[in-house]
C-alpha cells in the first residue's frame, strides 16, 4: 500500500482553483482603488460615464490653474495609451501568424513520429504498459501550445492596459504627497502580478483536468502534451521582450541623444518628438514584455515539475495531490504575497522619499520568510512522507522535507540574486557612485567602469545558483530543480508588481514634465522612478536566476524523454553541440543590440529634422509630430524582431533533425552556460549605468553635487553611458533568459521526433 497525502485528491480540486480565483478578485479590488483618482475635470464629462470632478483633488499648484494641469495629463496618457495600444495589436498579427504556423509544426512533426497512427503504443518509461497514440500527443500539444501563446498575450496585453491607466493617475497623486502616489503605482503594479500569476495557475490547471477526460491514468501521456503550455507562453514572451525593448530603446535613445545631449533640454520635454515614443516604450517592454516573460518562466517550471513527477511514484499511484504539488506551491504563493502586498498599501505608510526603496525591499523579505511558511505547509500535507523519483533509469527515494528544502533553496536563492543585483545597481551603495565618480574624465572611463561592474556582478549569482543546483539535485534529482526554479517564481505575484511600479513611475515623472507640473511634483515622480529602476533590476535578476533553473530542468526532462542515458563532453557530438550552444547568446545579442542601434539611427535622423525645420520648436510655441516618431519605433521593431525570433525557435530544429539528440543536449547546455552570465552582466551594467546618471542629475549627496548639475561634461557621460546601457539591461540581458528557457523547452516538446527521426547527417555518413 503506498502512502498518501493529508490534503485529500478533492482538496487539491478545490484548493487551487479557489486559490487563482482569490488572486484575480483581489487584482480586480486594487484596480478599482486605483480608479477611484479621477482624470476628468469638468462636470459635462460625466456624460463619457466617468465622475466630475472630486474637490478632494483640487489643490492649487503654485497659482497654476489645475483643471488645465488635470486635462493635460489626461490627454497625455490617452496618446501614451493609444500609441501602446496599437503597436502591441501590430505586434499580436504578425505573432498570431507565427503562432499558428508553429502550431501545425508540432503536429506535424509530433503526429509522424509513429506514422500518424491513431494505435495505442508501448508507454516510453515502461514498455510493458500501453500508451495512448503518439497522435493524440501531437494533437493535446498543439491545443496546449496554443492556450500557453494565448494566455501570454493576454498576460502582457492587460499589464499594458493596467500601466497605461495607471500613470497618470500616479502623477496626479504626486501632488498631496510623494505616499499618495507610491500606492497608486504599486497598486496598479500589484493589479497586473496577481492577474498574471491567477491566470496562469488557472488555465494551467483547467488544461490538466480537461486532458485528464482523455487520457485517464496515461499520466506520462498527460504531462508530456503540457509542455506544449510552456512551449506557447515562452515563444510569444520572445517575440514580445525583443519587439518591445527595440520599440522603447530606439525612442530612449533617440530622445536622450537629441533632446539631452545636443539641445540640453530635460528628459521628458514636450518639445522632444521621441517622448511618447519613449513613454509608449517603457509600457510595451518593460510592462508587456516582463508580463510575457515572467509567465513564461512560471508555465515552463511547472510543466518540467509535472513532467518529471509523471514518471515519479506519484504517476504509477496515481496520487494526484502529490502529482500537483507544483501547482499547490504556485496556489499558496498567491495568498502569501496578497498578504505581503497589504504591508505596502494597508499596513505601513509611505511618508517620505526615503521610505520607498525600503518599502519594495520588505515586500521581497516578507514574501520569502511568509512563502518558507507557506511551502512547508504544502509540503507537510501535499506529499507522502516519502517517495521515489525517476533519476536517468535508477529510482531515488525522496523524503517529504527534502523536497521543501529544494523549493525553499530555491526561494531563499531569488531573494540573494535579488539584493546582490540591487547592491550593484542602486546608487545607495558604492559600485554605482563609483561608476558616476568615473564620469568625471569622460564618458570612456564611465564604460569601462560599467562594464567591469557588470562583470564582477555575475558572482554571487552564479555561486547561489550553483548551491541550489547542487542541494536540490542531490535531494530530489532533476524533480529538485525544477522545484527549486518554482520556488524562486513562487513569489511571482510580488515580483511583478515590484517591477510593473517602475515602468508605471517613470511615466508619472514623464507626464509630470509634459503637463508643465511644479519642480516639487517632478521630484517626487523623480523618486519614486529612482526606486522603481532598482527593483526593475531585481526583477530581472530574479527572472534570470530562474530562467536558468528551468532550463536545466527542462534540460534534465529532455534528456530523459530523448533517452539519452549520459551527456558525454568528450564526445565530438557533445563538444561541437557545446560550442556552438555557448556562441548562441553572442549571437543573439548581437542581432538585438544592432536592431536598436540601426532603430535608434532613424529615431535619432527624425528628431533632428523635427527640430531644424519645424519653427518655434524650441521656443514651445508649436507641438512636435509625436506620431512619426511613434510610427518609426512600431516599424522597427516589427521588422527587427523576426530574425532574433528566428535564431532561437530554428536552433533546436535544425540541429534536433540533422545533429540528433546528443549534439542538441550540447547545444542546450552550451546556451544555458553561457547565456546566464552575458544576461546578468547585461541587465547589470545597464542598470548601473542608469542609476549613475540619476545620481549625479539628483544631487542628493556632497559627491553627487560636485560631479553636477545636469549638462555638467560629468552628465553628459553620464547620459551616453546610460544610452550605451539601454539596449543592453531592456532588450538583450532580460531577452537572453527567455532564449535560454525556450530552446530547452522546445527540445523537450520535439523531443519523441528528434529521438525517432533525428540525426540525419550521422545516419548519411
Amino acid at each position: 500500500m503506498a502512502e498518501t497525502t493529508l490534503l485529500p485528491d478533492l482538496g487539491t480540486q478545490i484548493l487551487i482553483p479557489i486559490c487563482a480565483l482569490v488572486g484575480i478578485a483581489f487584482a480586480l479590488v486594487q484596480w478599482l482603488l486605483v480608479s477611484k483618482v479621477k482624470l476628468s475635470t469638468d462636470k459635462s464629462s460625466s456624460a463619457d460615464g466617468k465622475n466630475g470632478f472630486t474637490e478632494a483633488l483640487i489643490e492649487e499648484e503654485d497659482g497654476v490653474s489645475d483643471h488645465s494641469v488635470v486635462r493635460k495629463c489626461a490627454d497625455i496618457q490617452s496618446a501614451i495609451s493609444e500609441g501602446a495600444t496599437s503597436f502591441l495589436f501590430t505586434e499580436y498579427q504578425y505573432v498570431g501568424i507565427f503562432m499558428v504556423a508553429f502550431a501545425v509544426l508540432i503536429f506535424l512533426f509530433l503526429g509522424s513520429v509513429e506514422g500518424f497512427s491513431t494505435k495505442p503504443q508501448a508507454c516510453t518509461y515502461d514498455s510493458t504498459k500501453m500508451c495512448k497514440p503518439a497522435l493524440a500527443t501531437a494533437a493535446f500539444s498543439t491545443i496546449s501550445f496554443l492556450l500557453g501563446a494565448i494566455t501570454s498575450v493576454v498576460s502582457g496585453f492587460l499589464g499594458m492596459k493596467i500601466a497605461t491607466y495607471a500613470n497618470a493617475r500616479t502623477t496626479l497623486e504626486a501632488r498631496k504627497g510623494v505616499g499618495k502616489a507610491f500606492i497608486v503605482a504599486f497598486r496598479s503594479g500589484a493589479v497586473m502580478g496577481f492577474l498574471l500569476a491567477a491566470n496562469g495557475l488557472l488555465v494551467l490547471y483547467i488544461t490538466v483536468n480537461l486532458f485528464k477526460l482523455y487520457y485517464g491514468n496515461d499520466w506520462e501521456g498527460l504531462f508530456e502534451a503540457i509542455t506544449g503550455y510552456g512551449l506557447g507562453g515562452s515563444s510569444m514572451a520572445l517575440f514580445g521582450r525583443v519587439g518591445g525593448g527595440i520599440y522603447t530603446k530606439a525612442a530612449d535613445v533617440g530622445a536622450d541623444l537629441v533632446g539631452k545631449v545636443e539641445r540640453n533640454i530635460p528628459e521628458d520635454d514636450p518639445r522632444n518628438p521621441a517622448v511618447i515614443a519613449d513613454n509608449v516604450g517603457d509600457n510595451v517592454g518593460d510592462i508587456a514584455g516582463m508580463g510575457s516573460d515572467l509567465f513564461g518562466s512560471y508555465a515552463e517550471s511547472s510543466c518540467a515539475a509535472l513532467v518529471v513527477a509523471s514518471i515519479s511514484s506519484f504517476g504509477i499511484n496515481h496520487d494526484l495531490t502529490a502529482m500537483l504539488y507544483p501547482l499547490l506551491v504556485s496556489s499558496i504563493g498567491i495568498l502569501v504575497c496578497l498578504l505581503t502586498t497589504l504591508f505596502a498599501t494597508d499596513f505601513f505608510e509611505v511618508k517620505t522619499v526615503k521610505e520607498i526603496e525600503p518599502a519594495l525591499k520588505k515586500q521581497l523579505i516578507i514574501s520569502t520568510i511568509l512563502m518558507t511558511v507557506g511551502i512547508a505547509f504544502v509540503s507537510w500535507v501535499g506529499l507522502p512522507s516519502s517517495f521515489t523519483i525517476f533519476n536517468f533509469g535508477v529510482q531515488k527515494d525522496v523524503k517529504s522535507w527534502q523536497l521543501f528544502l529544494c523549493v525553499a533553496v530555491g526561494l531563499w536563492a531569488g531573494l540573494i540574486i535579488g539584493f546582490v543585483t540591487e547592491y550593484y545597481t542602486s546608487n545607495a551603495y558604492s559600485p554605482v557612485q563609483d561608476v558616476a565618480d568615473s564620469c568625471r574624465t569622460g564618458a570612456a572611463t564611465n564604460v569601462i567602469f560599467g562594464l567591469a561592474l557588470g562583470y564582477k556582478s555575475c558572482i554571487i549569482p552564479i555561486f547561489a545558483i550553483a548551491i541550489s543546483i547542487f542541494v536540490s539535485f542531490s535531494f530530489a534529482a532533476m524533480y529538485g530543480i525544477a522545484v527549486a526554479a518554482l520556488g524562486m517564481l513562487s513569489t511571482i505575484a510580488t515580483g511583478l508588481a515590484i517591477d510593473a511600479y517602475g515602468p508605471i513611475s517613470d511615466n508619472a515623472g514623464g507626464i509630470a514634465e509634459m503637463a508643465g507640473m511644479s519642480h516639487r511634483i517632478r521630484e517626487r515622480t523623480d523618486a519614486l522612478d529612482a526606486a522603481g529602476n532598482t527593483t526593475a533590476a531585481i526583477g530581472k535578476g530574479f527572472a534570470i536566476g530562474s530562467a536558468a533553473l528551468v532550463s536545466l530542468a527542462l534540460f534534465g526532462a529532455f534528456v530523459s524523454r530523448a533517452a539519452i542515458s549520459s551527456v558525454d563532453v568528450l564526445t565530438p557530438k557533445v563538444f561541437i553541440g557545446l560550442l556552438v550552444g555557448a556562441m548562441l547568446p553572442y549571437w543573439f545579442s548581437a542581432m538585438t543590440m544592432k536592431s536598436v542601434g540601426s532603430a535608434a539611427l532613424k529615431m535619432v535622423e527624425e528628431v533632428r529634422r523635427q527640430f531644424n525645420t519645424i519653427p518655434g520648436l524650441m521656443e514651445g510655441t508649436t507641438k512636435p509630430d509625436y506620431a512619426t516618431c511613434v510610427k518609426i519605433s512600431t516599424d522597427a521593431s516589427i521588422k527587427e524582431m523576426i530574425p532574433p525570433g528566428a535564431l532561437v525557435m530554428l536552433t533546436p530544429l535544425i540541429v534536433g533533425i540533422f545533429f540528433g539528440v546528443e549534439t542538441l543536449s550540447g547545444v542546450l547546455a552550451g546556451s544555458l552556460v553561457s547565456g546566464v552570465q552575458i544576461a546578468i552582466s547585461a541587465s547589470n551594467t545597464g542598470g548601473a549605468w542608469d542609476n549613475a546618471k540619476k545620481y549625479i542629475e539628483a544631487g542628493a549627496s556632497e559627491h553627487a553635487r560636485t560631479l553636477g548639475p545636469k549638462g555638467s561634461d560629468a552628465h553628459k557621460a553620464a547620459v551616453i553611458g546610460d544610452t550605451v546601457g539601454d539596449p543592453l539591461k531592456d532588450t538583450s540581458g532580460p531577452s537572453l533568459n527567455i532564449l535560454i528557457k525556450l530552446m530547452a523547452v522546445e527540445s523537450l516538446v520535439f523531443a519523441p521526433f528528434f529521438a525517432a527521426h533525428g540525426g540525419l547527417l550521422f545516419k548519411i555518413f
